[in-house]
């Protein structure tokens, strides 16, 4: 039978913290919280210990004031990702149709989806396991979620529709994914980390295409890194797109942000 004993929490925090946790004390806070019992909360300890992100340790990542379910072999949505939720936001505050392209959990498009109350929310990706998470998380706002890849997972009906078109595209140099931390590098799925030999290649593909599917005035908003910024601004431009970039030095965040026909881009 599961042990019900109380896990002393010093424990876990000395074990996180031999392991190289280096927020060991708050990671052991999260842990203590999510755990039913002792025994689950020393498993979770186990798998944490042996290099299991935290989120895939407890279920979950916090984004944009919500709890987001993630699952193993799910990309674990960044903190600094809700920059780019932010600049949508500030570009299209009245937006009514919104869809989240590479939405592995779908976190960016229910960050949307509560900010901005009733909308028509879309999620897709090409990866199934990134869909059969994203459905658990865009659930609660009604959102319809699409498995295929990039525009071709969307439905026809959304041509020209988009307000708000955010691709939260993989930006991994393909020589550099080797150099990422180990809980990306290993954990995460390797079409959410892998964009070519630039990093570039699906950023592109989405710019070329977008300007079909966004409304008037609709907004397309991309992560990219600082390095690459030029490029990407180079990209949206050549899509037709009225651009301009976002960096936040708290988030260490840059954004993209291009404007369809007849809309002005807001700064």
């Amino acid at each position: 039978m599961p042990s019900l004993s109380p896990v002393p929490p010093a424990s876990v925090v000395a074990a996180l913290r031999a392991a190289g946790c280096v927020f060991a004390e708050d990671e052991a806070r999260l842990i203590l919280a999510a755990a039913r019992t002792s025994d689950e909360a020393a498993a979770m300890v186990d798998r944490r210990v042996a290099g299991l992100p935290l989120e895939l340790v407890v279920g979950h990542a916090e984004f944009g004031g919500l709890r987001i379910a993630v699952e193993p072999g799910v990309f674990v949505p960044r903190r600094r990702t809700e920059f780019l939720v932010e600049q949508a936001l500030a570009q299209a505050p009245d937006a009514a149709v919104v869809v989240d392209l590479c939405c592995g959990s779908g976190a960016v498009g229910a960050a949307l989806a509560a900010a901005l109350g009733r909308v028509e929310l879309h999620a897709a990706d090409i990866d199934p396991a990134a869909t059969r998470c994203a459905r658990r998380n865009v659930a609660a706002f009604g959102g319809h979620v699409h498995t295929g890849d990039l525009f071709a997972a969307l439905p026809d009906a959304l041509r020209g529709r988009v307000d708000i078109l955010t691709a939260n595209v993989p930006y991994v140099p393909s020589a550099e994914v080797g150099l990422l931390p180990a809980e990306a590098r290993e954990h995460e799925p390797l079409v959410a980390l892998d964009g070519g030999t630039d990093g570039l290649d699906i950023l592109r593909a989405v710019a070329t295409a977008a300007p079909g599917w966004l409304a008037p005035g609709g907004c397309l908003l991309v992560e990219t890194s600082e390095r690459q910024l030029p490029s990407a601004v180079e990209a949206f431009r050549g899509a037709g797109l009225e651009t301009r970039s976002a960096y936040s030095e708290e988030m260490y965040a840059t954004v993209v942000i291009g404007v369809g026909s007849g809309g002005v881009v807001r700064s």
